[in-house]
């Protein structure tokens, strides 16, 4: 099931416990909110699509068949920069890998931040 975001979709496609697998889809021009999760960490590889990701004050260029680990704690964002959608898998591991484990700083889409 496709769960709809202003800036695209995602879909789960295996949830056990300690880790859950996401297909995520960025469309051109938009992006996640900066955000940080304290109960789990991330592992994005790129399918397709131009990305750009934020870690903490590093920011930089993701292309196809390349991947980053999003360290428990560290604030970070995706952006899709091409006229393609940024297509991702996620995988996420830790105790806690629920959607209530967002904290938001900034948010395109008015959604609440801290």
């Amino acid at each position: 099931m496709q769960n709809q975001r202003p800036w695209g979709f995602f879909e789960t496609l295996l949830e056990e416990p300690g880790y859950k697998i996401k297909r995520i889809v960025i469309q051109p021009g938009q992006r996640l909110s900066l955000q940080r999760h304290q109960q789990r960490s991330e592992h994005w590889v790129i399918v397709s699509g131009e990305a750009q990701v934020t870690i903490d004050n590093s920011i930089r260029p993701l292309n196809p068949g390349e991947h980053v680990l999003i360290p428990r704690a560290c604030k970070h964002r995706l952006s899709c920069h091409g006229e393609e959608p940024v297509v991702l898998i996620e995988v996420q591991l830790g105790e806690r890998c629920e959607e209530e484990d967002i904290e938001r700083f900034e948010d395109d889409y008015g959604r609440e931040t801290v």
